[in-house]
């Protein structure tokens, strides 16, 4: 059934397209995929250009994501980050009955800069594994992550990493079956390029940047993480200590 858009005086076409499109995601009438430019253009038969617009417009606003060779999808509910002391992301995935997966996008040893050195409690310049990698929710890309382990501790560890999928998994194979949260450092950033067209938001949302810092059961630094996510998608839920 079609519904043609009025507009009012000073308004454009585009923006009551939104608007309509909005209230619908909101009242839990639009859930999962929208329907393609051309069904939306038919619907409020106007061309596909200004529907574009609208949906662009949500896309910026973080109503809905885009997914290339996909389509376009309604924002899930929030997934819940729970911050405890020995919790890791994929633990709140599970609680929430979310299958997690990473995508492991690149490793490479370097020397350590002033900042990771001091994290890890290590010398400036000393050898680490940096590993960049995505982690996904059924599916989704929910958070870009850097990771930075001590080496030569961590020799091999892409190898189990890769097999396990899992830093907590891939820690255990190398006899690290206890550890700990050191410190998490939260802020709000906008996010570079590369980072938004990971997590399919417009770089005008800014992202949740939580830094990490692990040690094993004897108090030393084991990793050093950075994790960006969706704005809102993610929100933390810091749990008390025992």
């Amino acid at each position: 059934m079609s519904s043609r858009a009025t507009r009012p005086s000073g308004a454009t076409l585009w923006s009551l397209i939104e608007t309509s499109l909005q209230d619908d995601i909101l009242k839990g009438k639009l859930r999962g995929r929208l329907p393609n430019e051309q069904a939306l253009a038919e619907r409020f038969q106007v061309n596909r250009h200004t529907v574009r617009q609208a949906v662009q417009s949500l896309q910026n606003r973080g109503l809905v994501r885009v997914e290339h060779g996909r389509g376009t999808f309604v924002r899930d509910e929030m997934i819940d980050y729970r911050l405890g002391r020995s919790s890791r992301f994929s633990h709140s995935l599970a609680a929430q009955h979310l299958l997690s997966d990473v995508d492991l996008r690149s490793w490479e040893e370097l020397p350590a800069g002033a900042d990771v050195a001091q994290l890890l409690e290590i010398e400036p310049g000393a050898p680490v594994l940096k590993v960049e990698l995505l982690d996904l929710a059924d599916e989704h890309v929910v958070s870009v992550c850097t990771q930075y382990f001590p080496l030569p501790r961590f020799a091999g560890f892409i190898d189990l990493y890769r097999e396990s999928r899992s830093t907590a998994e891939a820690f255990a194979r190398l006899g690290i079956l206890r550890f700990a949260r050191k410190m998490s450092r939260i802020s709000a950033r906008l996010p570079r390029a590369e980072v938004a067209r990971d997590l399919q938001q417009a770089k005008s949302l800014p992202v949740l940047y939580v830094e990490s810092v692990y040690a094993d059961d004897e108090g030393v630094p084991i990793e050093y993480g950075i994790t960006r996510f969706a704005g809102d998608s993610v929100q933390v839920v810091v749990e008390p200590e025992a």
